[in-house]
């Protein structure tokens, strides 16, 4: 049986955390920027930990 391929755009857009969490960039940041308060935009600007739901979908893909 050959290897697993790693998905290459799913190792663009997330990171595993050492304890195994997969972190994720939020949406909402891309355009109209100059209509969004500093405070939205600073939120919008952090990393977050991926949903459940999700994360057996993305391990799959990362081949993990």
């Amino acid at each position: 049986m050959p290897k697993m391929k790693t998905h290459s755009g799913t190792k663009k857009r997330f990171k595993v955390t050492g304890s195994g969490k997969i972190m994720k960039q939020q949406a909402g940041l891309r355009h109209n920027l100059e209509v969004k308060s500093t405070q939205r935009k600073s939120r919008l600007n952090h990393d977050q930990v991926l949903s459940k739901a999700d994360t057996k979908t993305v391990k799959k893909l990362l081949g993990l």
